[in-house]
């Protein structure tokens, strides 16, 4: 009898969803407080998850729930820096 991979979810900051965690783009704080996008998911630091849409990335900006996800305030270069990633396909 095979084991079922157990699939790992993670809820969206900006729609508030759990999806899978494949289906998220994580951006993350490294430990010197620079703040990117993690397209492998495997970047050291702390990580928050948002869906791949410009909706998402916006609501979340918008309510602040990155900046309290990260535990830092961001500047809103770096916000049109990740909207930049999202729309040039950096995910």
């Amino acid at each position: 009898m095979m084991k079922v991979k157990k699939i790992p979810q993670r809820k969206c900051l900006g729609c508030n969803e759990m999806k899978d965690k494949k289906a998220l783009v994580r951006v993350v704080r490294s430990p010197e407080g620079e703040i990117s996008l993690d397209t492998t998911g495997k970047k050291n630091g702390r990580g928050a998850y948002v869906c791949p849409c410009e909706e998402c990335i916006t609501k979340a900006v918008k309510t602040k729930s990155l900046e309290r996800a990260l535990e830092k305030p961001i500047s809103d270069e770096i916000y049109k820096q990740l909207l930049e990633d999202f729309k040039n396909g950096k995910q």
